[in-house]
């Protein structure tokens, strides 16, 4: 773990934000994508003997075994289905929330001069769940219920087989879970019936299963946008193929920034608090970045002593060595001079997540302008964004959210404009200075069909 003071900072930074280009990765993923382009399913299904736990023959995933596996959980474990069901309900509701700022709207520029938009939910929508040594179930449920909720005609799950050719069982019980928050699109009882299902499940992973998805195979449909986190290779075969279908965002190794002060000492923060936070950020893997900002030494004293203490106690002691491994290579402290100091630093670091426990949120807030979520007091633990709170924990890394905000149901639509015409002030005013700006840019033809409707034909 390191500590710096504040004026450290920029040196420290600068060293750290120098990122590798990483040449086989790249190189690898760019066959994959060439392979599945020629090869379709065949090629998928021959990268996916080699690099998961079994190739299937068949693809797709009958709904049948979707709601089976949501049926499964919550016969054996009816307190984790019932956790999935809250979580997936508070998505709903925040996505639907989330839904009613994009609105369609006619507004009149002038006489005659009618602009507008429209709000309409992407066709074919995919979310990619990995499944390597932690099976991410609940970003089932933060990319299935945004899709669900935009009202994309159809939705696509796509996961790693297991040994038995299917996705991780949780991860299946999730999609029925989703899917069952929105029981207009599958009519009981028979799941998933309809001409058209709004729900498809493929056991396909890794940068084949983006490739699959964004140019279609036999099997698999070429999809309009795929979201969802992955690995390095999932990360780089999304950037290669951006253009030809849309994307979320580039997911790296997940971070967390604390910014507390020393009104931790009258309990209204709590070191134990922020350790415990650090911590479960640091567990995910030895990339992922767990930092603070801290008021003073002895807090910083205090927050590091915290650390090391519930590191290696239970139940944290299980992910110790991995979590010890984050903090070693990439944990901060930073103590920081002043609270404009502080923001600054916050603001250049752009966490995905930023946790605020302060005695004064008021002065934080408005000041604080890049991240993905923003968790504000000391009960406002990073956990229940990932989990049951509503918000979603699919959120920009690496410092890009200084340009973009997290996955949402945003994601799953399009806005569009419209343009309606009829002769009158303000359509004349438009069509000539149109002519005027298209012969300044010598563009003849656009100034050409402005003048042929200076007269009605």
């Amino acid at each position: 773990m390191n500590v710096i003071q504040s004026g450290e900072f920029d040196a420290y930074w600068k060293g750290r934000r120098v990122l590798e280009t990483d040449d086989s990765t790249e190189a690898v993923v760019k066959g994959i994508i060439a392979a599945v382009r020629e090869g379709g399913d065949a090629a998928v299904r021959g990268f996916a003997s080699k690099f998961d736990r079994s190739s299937p023959q068949q693809l797709e995933v009958p709904l049948t075994l979707v709601k089976l596996a949501a049926d499964d959980l919550l016969r054996k474990k009816p307190e984790l289905a019932a956790a999935m069901e809250l979580a997936a309900a508070n998505i709903k509701r925040f996505s639907e929330k989330q839904k009613e700022q994009f609105s369609d709207f006619d507004y009149v520029m002038g006489d005659g001069l009618v602009t507008g938009q429209k709000v309409i939910p992407v066709e074919k929508a995919a979310v990619y769940v990995p499944a390597g040594r932690f099976p991410l179930f609940s970003s089932v449920l933060m990319g299935l219920v945004p899709a669900l909720c935009a009202g994309a005609q159809e939705v696509i799950l796509a996961s790693p087989p297991l040994e038995n050719g299917l996705p991780d069982p949780n991860i299946l019980a999730a999609a029925g879970i989703a899917l069952n928050c929105f029981p207009q699109t599958h009519p009981a009882p028979n799941f998933g019936a309809g001409p058209t299902p709004s729900l498809r499940v493929f056991a396909i992973g890794g940068a084949q299963a983006i490739a699959a998805l964004a140019l279609g195979t036999e099997s698999i449909p070429r999809v309009d946008v795929i979201a969802g986190p992955g690995n390095k290779y999932v990360a780089a075969a999304k950037r290669m193929l951006y253009g030809e279908v849309g994307i979320d965002f580039i997911a790296g190794p997940s971070d967390v920034l604390v910014i507390c002060d020393d009104s931790i000492a009258d309990g209204s923060s709590n070191a134990d608090f922020i350790a415990a936070d650090m911590i479960a950020q640091a567990e995910h893997d030895p990339d992922a970045c767990a930092r603070a900002l801290v008021s003073s030494g002895a807090l910083a004293r205090e927050l590091a002593a915290a650390i090391e203490r519930r590191l290696f106690a239970p139940p944290g002691a299980s992910c110790a060595e991995t979590a010890r491994a984050s903090l070693d290579a990439n944990g901060l402290i930073v103590i920081y001079d002043s609270r404009d100091e502080a923001v600054r630093i916050a603001n250049a670091i752009a966490p995905e997540h930023l946790e605020l426990q302060t005695g004064d949120d008021g002065w934080w807030i408005p000041r604080l302008k890049n991240y993905g979520s923003l968790f504000i007091g000391g009960l406002s633990a990073e956990v229940l964004g990932d989990y049951a709170a509503g918000i979603n924990h699919t959120l920009p890394t690496s410092g890009s959210a200084r340009f973009t905000g997290g996955l949402s149901v945003r994601h799953f639509l399009k806005t569009v404009t419209t343009l309606r015409c009829t002769r009158g002030e303000g359509f004349e005013k438009a069509r000539c200075a149109a002519k005027i700006l298209a012969q300044a840019e010598g563009l003849e033809g656009h100034a050409a069909s402005a003048e042929l409707r200076e007269n009605e034909c």
